[in-house]
This record gives C-alpha cells, structure tokens and sequence, in this order.
C-alpha cells in the first residue's frame, strides 16, 4: 500500500461517502471468509466498518484476507459502497455502507487471544466475561473492549467538563506536590524514601487538604485540582491505593455557595456528558435524620421505604427485646425522641416472601451487629401472622394505623440498646430489599443527596476519649462554640457529605481558620500543643498571618464515573487499577529492586515469616 495513513476513522462514515476512496486503519474484530467473499468487521475507538473483499481484488489482497485474524492490527484502502437494502444494520451508524478493499496491509498479526474481545452473551442475555485478574494481566487488551472505551471515553469527557465549569466560575487550577510530610489522617500513608537524607521520607498525599487550605491563606480564593491521592488501605470494589479526586476550595465562603457550587458543576458535567438533567438543587437531609429513615449516611433514595420509630410497641407486650431499644440513646448524639426499636413495612410482599428469605435478611442484620430480626405478616383478613405475631394479637389496628401498614405486608424489626446500631442494622436489610424487589424508581436514574449536620465528635470506647468525625481542621457549627468543652457530644460540624445512588461521592466542610479554634480542637481530641505543632505546625503556623474563611469539598472522580456507568466497580473506570490485593498482574508491581538501589537509599529488606 503506497499510503497507508488513515484518511477516515472506522465509525464515521455514512452513505453520503458512497463512491469515495478511504483509508481505514484499525484491529480486525472478526472475519467471515465465504470463499468467493470475505467480510471483515475492522474496529477502532471510534466504531466498526464492514469491509468486503470479493472478485473486484486482486489475488495477492484475497490471500491477505483469508489470512486475518482477530486483533491483526491492518491498514484496509477500498472504495465506500452502499450496502443491499436487506444488509442494512441500522444498529450500526456505519450500518449503510461497506468498504470494499483494494489493497490491504497487515501492520501487525496477534496472537491467540487469552479471552475474547468480542462481547459474549449466554442464552439468558448475561454477558460472559473473563477472570479478572485475567483481564488485569492483558490490560491492554481489556481496554479494547467496547465497554472499557465507553468507560474510559466518559472518564476523559467528565474530566473536561469539570475543567470547563470550574474555570467559567473563577477557578483556578493548581497542582499541589505529591511528596509531602506525613500527617495523621486516618489511613495509612505510602512513604516515599529520601536518598538525598537518609533515613527520613515523604508521604504521598492521602488529598491534598493541607494545601489547598494553604492557598487560600495565599490569596488564590477559588482553586481545584484533579488531584491524585494515595492511601494504604485494605482495597474494596470502589476503593483503590490510588485515586482521584475534583479537589476544590473556596474563601470568603459559606456553606450554601459551596453546595450550590457543587450542585451547578454536577449539573453542568451529566448534560454535556450524558444529556441527563440533574434538579438544580439536590436534597439536604440531617446525619441524624438519615440513619433514623435510612439507616445509613450514604442512604440509597431511588426508592422511598423509610425506617420507623416503633417505640410505642414496647408498651403493648411484654416482648423484652423491645423495651431495651425504645430506651435506647447514645452517648455522642442527641436522640431527643428517637429510639433503638425500629420498623420496616415491606409492601404487599407477605404471601412472596417465606420463612427462608426472611432468615436471609435476618442474616444481613446480624452481619451489621443487630441481636435479630423480629418480623410478622399482615394476613388478608388484617391479622398477624408468624414470627412474633403472638405478643401483639389483638393489636393488630393500633400497630397497623402508626405503622402505616396494610393487608399482605411484611413487618420487620430491630431493637438494640444503641439506636444507631438499630438503625444500621435495619438500614442495611432495607437495601437489601431495595435491590431483592427492584424497588428504584426508573426516572429517578441518579439521585444526589446532601447529608448535613453532622456530629462533630465521635465517642472511642475502646480509648475512652472523643475524635473528630471527619478530620480536625472541620469548622464547628457557630452556636457550638461555648460549649466545645463542656458538651462535645452535642455539637454539630460545618461539614456535608455529598451521596449518590447510596454512595458517599464527596465530603467538605468549612475550615477553622483561627488558630486559638484550632488549637481548643487539638485539646479535646488529645492532641498536645507539641504533638499538634509537629504533624501540623506549618498550617498553623501560616493561620497566624490573616487566613480567611474558607471551606471546600472534594468528590471522588473514580467513584462518579463507576456510578455514571453503573458500574459496581471502580477498576471498571480506571485504566490500569490494581487488584484486590492492591497489586498489578499486568506489570507485576509491586516488585523487589536492586540491592543497589536499597543500598543508596539506606535500606535493609529482611523475609518476613508467614
């Protein structure tokens, strides 16, 4: 072939290119060789094109095309021919048109493939898909498979759109550094080696929090960064060592403009991404409210079925595992009227669901640290049935009216000293059922949420003293200033988790920025002035020199993406993950080095016994 550059991609061209000659370059998805003809499906990342090679070739070029084989990387010239109105694929945009070949060049042949490319279905329509640590190993490969660029193409689009929305609102993107001091920030940090001074190391960033604060304190009011974070932590299907996230932070700020911020940008990115129109405001729902109706402060609102306080059921039997609960309370929360017995109504499912799938829900609850799960079943006739239904005959209206519970439902139950655990436990049965009876709300397809008004503080039992529930640079809500000694366990943080779909997509909060604020948080979580000033000493240090208020937020790029593509797992959106054991099998990392290498770093490796 004189010039084998493409001219074309393989997913543009329509019957309006008929009769023009086009070079196309591309891996062959497959052939189908007829004898007198042979197709062949040529793929790139833009689409497919059918290409045909018949009696109009030359025999040199149909012996190249009874050679080709899957992933031959070739260069195909040809002339754009209509194809028979019965051959039309209107699946395909290329669907109206071939290329017949006159001229084909093999760029490179491919091996026999480890797993198919091509997407394969069972009978019942599942798509059959190979090992993943198989898939992990031949990367590259993985990647050429159509929902991998689907992926990876979206990934790069939402990317973009974030850059576009952030800058049209004043925002300046900034890099912060990826070796850094080591500070206390809940997981654990990689260490990074220094040959320049022995013994001492950096820390990649677990988020660049620190700095970003520091910008503001610089006078750069609106900065973001798609930022890289690292934390050593056990991997699950949305976490990863490393990640990304759209780091933002603003001055001169409050809470609203933050969220409204993140709101307008969430907005703008599905649109230009996927022509999907997001409420200009997203729901806002106290931390205690979500663990009370949902049981969780990432609750899953697609579908609405909420928890129920069932306090008043204790009172109507001398069943004891409720009175435990509707006298429950926490330590660290406000529960007001709220209490550890708490109810689900499951609609119109009492005659569907056996004792066998209520034993499987009983089993999530324990998993989440409930004692049981107490239920019974509302007959045709209005009365209960199994379970626990004997305690409560004859109380079937009172029940049923402040239950809001009707004929053929399922009521299900959990009582705990602990209302949060009560709540947990329940909450995770709830998803369950969620996903059990296809329960989401089809044109409510992604569903942002605001969770806020958090607790400040956390009780430790185990250490017997209070921590911060997010990090210690979180603001505390103003009208808790006077009483941060005095009753940590009621005060509310300045800070909002933002949650789609059930997961936790995004947390912020507004920042202390006076240093005497600061320093009455370190007193109360334990931290001694030397203790603070060593781990955190230069942020201090810069708050004494007129810092602004200010505050931020920083969602989760990997995670959004995975639930844009309804994923479950974020190695589904990402281009080289590591695996479950936060391992590459496609490169082999992490690897042993060179002695010499160890040997200018001024490190000893000795074999650790299993």
């Amino acid at each position: 072939m004189e010039n084998s550059k493409r001219t074309v991609t393989c997913g543009e061209l329509t019957k309006a290119d008929v009769g023009r000659k086009v070079v196309l370059n591309g891996w062959v998805s497959r052939t189908r060789d007829l004898g007198a003809l042979v197709f062949i499906r040529l793929r790139d990342r833009y689409g497919i094109t059918q290409v045909t090679v018949g009696d109009k070739a030359s025999e040199q070029v149909k012996k190249i095309a009874s050679s080709l084989k899957s992933e031959f990387c070739i260069a195909v010239e040809g002339i754009v021919s209509p194809r028979a109105e019965k051959d039309i694929n209107s699946d395909m945009p290329t669907g109206e048109i071939e290329v017949e070949a006159n001229d084909i060049e093999i760029f490179t042949a491919s091996q026999e493939l480890p797993f198919s490319i091509e997407e394969v279905r069972q009978k019942d329509g599942t798509l059959v898909v190979a090992n993943e640590d198989l898939r992990l190993k031949y990367r590259y490969l993985d990647l050429r498979r159509e929902p991998m660029q689907h992926n990876i193409i979206l990934r790069s689009k939402v990317s973009f759109a974030t850059r576009e929305y952030l800058t049209s609102k004043g925002f300046l993107e900034i890099e912060t550094p990826t070796f850094i001091k080591s500070t206390p920030e809940g997981a654990r940090d990689y260490l990074v080696p220094s040959r320049v001074h022995p013994g001492k190391f950096y820390s990649l960033p677990q988020s660049p929090q620190l700095y970003k604060q520091i910008l503001m304190v610089s006078g750069f009011d609106k900065y973001f960064q798609i930022a890289r974070c690292y934390r050593d932590e056990d991997a699950r299907g949305d976490r990863q060592p490393e990640f990304t996230q759209i780091d933002m932070e603003m001055s001169f700020t409050n809470r609203d403009e933050v969220l409204s911020t993140t709101e307008g940008m969430m907005g703008y990115i599905f649109k230009k991404t996927l022509n999907y129109d997001l409420p200009t405001k997203f729901d806002r729902i106290s931390w205690d409210d979500a663990f009370d109706f949902y049981g969780s402060d990432k609750p899953d609102l697609r579908f609405d079925m909420k928890l129920q306080d069932a306090a008043f059921m204790a009172e109507l039997s001398d069943f004891n595992a409720f009175k435990a609960g509707a006298a429950a309370s926490d330590k660290n929360i406000e529960r007001h009227k709220r209490s550890g017995l708490k109810a689900l109504v499951v609609k119109d499912v009492a005659d569907k669901y056996s004792r066998k799938h209520i034993e499987q829900l009983e089993a999530i609850a324990k998993i989440n640290h409930a004692k049981g799960l107490a239920w019974m079943k509302i007959t045709q006739d209005g009365k209960f049935e199994g379970g626990i239904s004997k305690f409560f005959a004859g109380k079937e209206e009172e029940i049923c009216l402040k239950l809001s519970a009707q004929k053929n439902d399922l009521l299900l139950f959990v009582s705990d000293e602990k209302w949060q655990t009560a709540c947990v436990a329940l909450g995770a049965v709830r998803k369950q059922l969620g996903k059990d009876l296809n329960l989401y709300n089809p044109k409510d397809e992604f569903h942002f949420a605001w969770i806020i008004d958090f607790p400040y503080f956390a009780w430790n039992e185990e250490e017997n003293k209070w921590e911060t529930e997010h990090h210690m640079f979180t603001l505390p809500q103003k009208k808790y200033w006077d009483t941060l000694e005095s009753d940590p366990g009621s005060v509310k943080g300045d800070l909002y988790d933002l949650v789609l779909n059930g997961y936790e997509l995004a947390s912020g909060s507004m920042r202390i920025n006076d240093p005497a604020l600061q320093q009455r948080i370190f007193k109360i979580v334990g931290y001694s002035e030397e203790r603070a000033q060593k781990a955190f000493g230069f942020l201090v240090q810069a708050f004494k020199f007129g810092a602004p208020p200010h505050g931020g937020i920083a969602p989760g790029l990997d995670r959004l993406i995975m639930l844009m593509c309804h994923e479950e797992s974020i190695h589904e959106v990402i281009a080289f993950p590591k695996n479950n054991m936060a391992a590459s099998p496609m490169d082999d990392s992490p690897s042993a080095v060179d002695e010499q290498q160890l040997k200018d770093l001024h490190i000893n490796c000795y074999d650790v016994e299993e």
